[in-house]
């Protein structure tokens, strides 16, 4: 995996995050949905450990190099 991958997962799985954390919000504020906050929230914890993994992962990679530069050297 490289570390624009590694990013690019990251970005991703903190997209999913902040989509669930909106989710318990608009479930806590429900009466018909409050009892999936919880169930929510925690999958959206999930989602942030799984792009700081990610993030720690791109952190450790080299740097990509681009094998074909736009500017032809």
């Amino acid at each position: 995996m490289t570390r624009d991958q590694a990013l690019n997962e990251a970005l991703n799985a903190a997209t999913r995050a902040k989509t669930l954390a909106e989710h318990v919000e608009s479930a806590a504020h429900s009466v018909d949905f409050r009892h999936k906050a919880t169930a929510l929230a925690a999958a959206g914890g999930l989602w942030t450990n799984v792009a700081r993994s990610y993030a720690a992962i791109a952190k450790a990679a080299p740097e990509t190099v681009d094998e074909n530069p736009a500017d032809g050297e």
